[in-house]
């Protein structure tokens, strides 16, 4: 683990629960550091959707990115961990109750890390479109989620679902899956320059990164 994912995961020392998924989740998940160099260059501020209790922003922050970082969270126990641990010990960030259906006001880089299959077709489609509207001139969105096909590693996917959910981390009802298309299909050529990759790393995940880029 780098430097800087153990002094992010230092945070959340208070909790050994939250200590060690902080520490496993920064040794495993390669979104992390690929998200840093993405944004690293940029000037815009970061929403980051779904943030959880707050760990990306701080290691964000131990990369050195200095951008503003607004983090919104449906589970109301989570922003106040993010609270709690994380704007205490960094400036400039921001965690509010919030939900990917309703963005706040706001201009700039946006993040949504394995969100998206907690919604239903029809609701992916309108967040996706919300995203492309709130994306800066010259910003980005960077968009991880499980794309529907027959691999191995969906099938992967769909039990880690499974497990999580039983554990109560996550709540939520059934979950669906995107394909590839309909997550590159919500940003039209016309407007945007969209690449994807594969983001599994060392997982058993059918993890993809989906980079969408506004023209400036």
């Amino acid at each position: 683990m780098s430097p800087a994912g153990l002094r992010a995961a230092d945070c959340f020392r208070s909790s050994r629960f939250l200590y060690g998924y902080a520490r496993g989740k920064i040794r495993w998940d390669p979104a992390y550091p690929t998200v840093a160099n993405i944004l690293r260059s940029s000037k815009h501020p970061i929403l980051d959707i779904g943030c959880g209790i707050g760990l990306l922003a701080a290691y964000l922050r131990e990369e050195g990115l200095p951008q503003p970082i607004l983090g919104i969270e449906p589970d109301a126990a989570k922003v106040a961990s993010a609270r709690e641990s994380v704007t205490t010990r960094y400036s400039g960030l921001t965690f509010n109750t919030g939900d990917a259906r309703d963005l706040p006001d706001f201009c700039g880089d946006l993040i949504l890390l394995d969100i998206l299959h907690y919604m239903q077709p029809d609701e992916q489609q309108m967040v996706l479109g919300s995203v492309a509207d709130h994306i800066a001139p010259g910003g980005c969105a960077l968009i991880r989620t499980t794309f529907r096909d027959h691999s191995w590693r969906y099938h992967a996917t769909m039990l880690e679902e499974i497990v999580v959910r039983a554990t109560g981390w996550i709540r939520g009802g059934r979950c669906h899956f995107p394909t590839r298309h309909e997550v590159e299909s919500a940003f039209p050529a016309s407007r945007f320059a969209v690449s994807t990759r594969p983001l599994w790393g060392r997982t058993p995940f059918n993890s993809h990164l989906v980079e969408i880029r506004r023209e400036a």
